[in-house]
Order: structure tokens, then C-alpha cells, then sequence
């Protein structure tokens, strides 16, 4: 009975780790275009490089809390109303953020442009800042009674926990974030991606860390603090390979940085989904909060079939779309009029 639920657990953090990884750099990209572009030929130089991606990204998002709907409903049960308000400011964020990105191309102003820019900005940090809040509370636990009910009132969720995975959230974004512009970029935000990640891209990722040093010191087990040594070194490895111009490896190791942080965050964790701090008691364990044998069995048959064409399709999409891009690859700007 136990071994499906630990399954879908393993899905659940993979699912959570190709969002952090992938909507990592464009929330990321996000932020940048209003921190660091300075012209608007710089603004759409970043834009373009998540322009075919970024969609595709916000899936593993959608799956994510989709499997923990069907896989564990009192883990999200709890989580998510014990989160109304956070979630929904992140769910607005969402929202702003693809309308920025869909609708700033159609200004016919700079000052609307402007406009759009901040939105996108905002939706960016914003949703970046709640979902980190919302898996640091998932893994560092929240005030639940017997029942799996909040107790306090609606702000209960706003702990230091909830303020470093924001940290740690907006951190990997934006590490990503320059990362990924190194790799897909000339010109100026490449020389910009590779001067701030030689000098920033430890500080950038050092919440992540000590988001998973704080969950491995309180429940970690031999192979979850050798996991925790793995997101230390490629983190360290990152950084020198950014010192060498080394854009493909940097990536790579910020990504590996990524997987092996939230591995030992939910690897320490297991079997609890959501730790109470009230009484250990009281913890939701991946037992009492799963699903029926027979819902993880369909769910899983349907995982065979469709995870592996997403991932085809996804890897297809980042293919297609390898190329560099500079100032010289962008049209001047001209609004489309529909017919």
C-alpha cells in the first residue's frame, strides 16, 4: 500500500524541481528585463529568449499541484486553504504576468510599454516570492490541529520559514534567470549574465541552501546530507564556470544545484508531506493523506503514457529554439493591426 503513495511523493518532487528549474529562468528573465535592460531593444532581447518557452514551463506548475490534488487531498487540502491569501495573490500575479507577456508587444506607447514592463515584473517577484512561502511552509510545517485545519488566524502562515523559501524562490530565479540569458544571448546580456554570476551567483543560491541545511538538521538522514554536499559543490562549480565563461556548464550546474537542494529537502521529509507545529501527531504522512490504492494505480498508468511525451515535447521545443539571440536579431518595433 505504501508503495505507490511513495511513488507519486518521488513524482510530486520532480514535478516541483522541473518548475523551479524551468520557470526558474523565466520568472528570472522576468525580473530582469526591468532590473537590468536599459532600452527597449535590450527588453526585447530577453523576452524572445523565454518568448517559446515560457507557456510550456508553467505546466510543470499545473501538474504539480494537480498530482498533489489527486495523489494526497488533505496534504493539499491543508496547504491550500491554510494559504488562501498568499495563493491567491500568486494566482494574480500568474494572471498579470502572461498578460504583460502577451499584451506588451501590442502597446502603442512607450508609456504603456512601461506599463506592461512593471507588470511583468511584479507578476514575476511576486509569484516567485509565494510559491517558495508555500514549500517552505510544506516543508518546515504549519500550525494544523488533528483534523489537519489551520489553527490562528489568516496571517499564521507568515513565519521566517514562509519569508526564506520566498527568499529562496526569488534567489534560484534569478540565478537562473542570468544563467540562462548567458546561454542563449550576445552582446550585452551575456557580458551582463557572466559579471553577475562571478561575483553574485553564490548569493543568489544561498537561501536555497540554507532553506535545505534547516530541513536536513531536522530530519536528515545519511543520504540526504550527501545530497545537501552535492548542492554545495555545484553550486561551487557554477560559479567557477561562470568565472571561465563557461555559459552551457554554469546552467548545468545551477540546475543540478536546484535538484539536489529539493532533494534533500524532500528527502528528509519523507514519509510527512506536511509537518504540524503543534504535535508531531498530528503531521500528514504520505499514509494518512493519500488517495485510494486504486486512484494511484489509474493515475500512474496515465503518468506512464503522458509523462514521457511531455518531456519528448518539451525537449523538441528547447531544441527548435537553441539559438543565440542579440540586438541585431530584433526587428524594430511596429504594432500589429488586426484585420
Amino acid at each position: 500500500m505504501e508503495f505507490l503513495p511513495t511513488v507519486w511523493f518521488i513524482l510530486i518532487a520532480v514535478l516541483w524541481t522541473g518548475y523551479l528549474v524551468l520557470e526558474g529562468f523565466d520568472l528570472g528573465v522576468g525580473m530582469l528585463m526591468k532590473v537590468w535592460a536599459r532600452n527597449e531593444s535590450q527588453r526585447r532581447v530577453l523576452l524572445n529568449t523565454i518568448g517559446p518557452v515560457w507557456e510550456g514551463n508553467e505546466v510543470w506548475l499545473i501538474t504539480a499541484a494537480g498530482a498533489m490534488f489527486a495523489a494526497f487531498p488533505l496534504w493539499y487540502a491543508a496547504i491550500f486553504s491554510a494559504l488562501y491569501i498568499p495563493l491567491t495573490l500568486t494566482l494574480l500575479a500568474l494572471i498579470v504576468r502572461a498578460v504583460a507577456i502577451h499584451y506588451r508587444s501590442k502597446s502603442e506607447t512607450v508609456f504603456t510599454r512601461t506599463i506592461w514592463d512593471w507588470c511583468l515584473f511584479g507578476g514575476s517577484a511576486v509569484s516567485a516570492f509565494f510559491i517558495g512561502a508555500l514549500l517552505g511552509l510544506t516543508t518546515t510545517g504549519l500550525p494544523l490541529n488533528a483534523n489537519g485545519d489551520r489553527v490562528g488566524g489568516a496571517f499564521a502562515w507568515l513565519t521566517p520559514y514562509a519569508v526564506l523559501g520566498g527568499l529562496a524562490v526569488l534567489g534560484i530565479s534569478l540565478a537562473m534567470g542570468w544563467a540562462w540569458l548567458g546561454l542563449k544571448t550576445l552582446g550585452a546580456p551575456r557580458e551582463a549574465a557572466g559579471w553577475h554570476l562571478s561575483r553574485f551567483g553564490i548569493l543568489y543560491l544561498l537561501p536555497l541552501l540554507a532553506w535545505s541545511l534547516l530541513v536536513v538538521l531536522n530530519a536528515g538522514r545519511v543520504w540526504t546530507w550527501c545530497a545537501l554536499v552535492v548542492a554545495v559543490l555545484a553550486a561551487l562549480l557554477a560559479w567557477a564556470w561562470a568565472l571561465r565563461q563557461r555559459e552551457g556548464w554554469s546552467f548545468v550546474a545551477m540546475a543540478v544545484t536546484v535538484t539536489a537542494g529539493v532533494t534533500a529537502i524532500f528527502g528528509s521529509l519523507y514519509p510527512v508531506v506536511l509537518p504540524s507545529t503543534l504535535d508531531d501527531a498530528f503531521h500528514l504522512t504520505i499514509e494518512t493523506a493519500s488517495s485510494s490504492g486504486y486512484t494511484l494505480t489509474v493515475m500512474a498508468w496515465v503518468a506512464a503514457v503522458f509523462i514521457p511525451l511531455v518531456l519528448a515535447y518539451t525537449a523538441y521545443s528547447y531544441w527548435i529554439f537553441r539559438q543565440r539571440l542579440s540586438e541585431q536579431h530584433i526587428p524594430e518595433h511596429h504594432v500589429v493591426t488586426p484585420v
